[in-house]
């Protein structure tokens, strides 16, 4: 098997060969190749070499466009500041100041700078790896944009003080998250992945009530466009997961703190579960030996259907010979 047959057999319920290796990287990959993260998010040709060398050598089964939160938030008229040894900085959120949902500009996924440039990253995976990588396109999640709109503090207290505004504001999120969807599955994306960290921080109930109706809008459109969906949220997310099993998602990324046995028979067998070993004590202060049984150990404990991973990013300063344990070969369970 190849990395994208093992990729699709796996979503799909069928066997493996082996575990497929998700591993996120962004800084890490940049600077593997010799760059700065300033390029890895700027320049799509400088996130593609990065992904595409690491998948080499390390032996993992997807290649990613993720490069930080903010491709959207710059289509929607915010300025965008690179660091070269940092995520880029949103100088101001648009919505600091004001609620005023005029005041935004109308992203085009074809014509917005960073948004473009996303896209012309899946196109040149597409030429480059199609059918033999899985292609993994990115849109931020509709709390998630909503805060890089409006600023987190700001966005927390709309949900709990203006919930109308809220709701409308990230109902604006999720037409351009499916719009931003839909032209990576075209340029040639597999799966989309959604990032909605900010979610992990608000109650059950503001969850269900507010959250909940958009994140289940968003995944329909990007099901309606022929994606599958990787859903990646931050921080223990323990509370929502009986919301998540109600989520017409296909992958599931845990952060560390959530116990993965717990989730699991929360949310059965249907969706793909990826390993979420802790990136920082874990991973890249861990050592080969111990991440490789720590990566078996889970898999004995949560069963099929699984990925190996870590909870989140792989951080910059990670031993190569860390990922690569990360990336070994586990034979597929039936």
């Amino acid at each position: 098997m190849n990395s994208y047959e093992r990729y699709m057999a796996v979503v799909r319920g069928e066997r493996a060969d082996i575990l497929p290796r998700l591993p996120i990287l962004m800084q890490f990959a940049a600077e593997f190749i010799g760059s700065n993260y300033a390029a890895f998010a700027s320049d799509h040709r400088v996130l593609v070499e990065a992904n595409l060398r690491c998948a080499e050598t390390f032996a993992f089964d997807q290649v990613s466009t993720i490069s930080d939160p903010f491709r959207e938030t710059q289509g929607f008229g915010a300025e965008i500041r690179y660091v070269a040894d940092g995520v880029p900085r949103c100088l101001k959120p648009p919505l600091e100041d004001t609620k005023d949902l005029s005041t935004l500009r109308r992203p085009d996924p074809l014509a917005s700078e960073r948004m473009l440039d996303r896209v012309r990253a899946v196109q040149a995976y597409n030429q480059a790896v199609r059918n033999r990588y899985s292609i993994l396109g990115w849109v931020e999640g509709p709390a998630a944009e909503a805060a890089d709109l409006r600023g987190a503090q700001n966005f927390l207290m709309d949900l709990l003080l203006d919930a109308p505004f809220a709701g409308e504001l990230m109902a604006r999120c999720v037409e351009v998250g499916i719009a931003f969807a839909k032209a990576q599955l075209d340029a040639g994306a597999d799966t989309i992945g959604v990032g909605d960290a900010i979610a992990s921080q608000v109650s059950p109930k503001l969850y269900e009530q507010l959250i909940f109706p958009l994140e289940h809008r968003l995944f329909e459109g990007i099901k309606a466009a022929g994606g599958l969906i990787r859903l990646h949220i931050c921080g223990d997310t323990t509370h929502l997961l009986p919301y998540f099993a109600r989520l017409p998602v296909d992958i599931v990324d845990l952060d560390w703190q959530v116990d993965m046995a717990v989730a699991r028979s929360i949310l059965g067998r249907h969706k793909v579960l990826v390993a979420n070993l802790d990136p920082a004590n874990a991973v890249k202060r861990g050592a080969p030996a111990s991440i490789k049984k720590a990566l078996r150990q889970l898999y004995a404990a949560v069963g099929n259907p699984f990925m190996a991973g870590a909870g989140c990013e792989i951080p910059p300063g990670t031993p190569p010979a860390n990922l690569q344990a990360l990336c070994s070969p586990i034979p597929y369970r039936p």
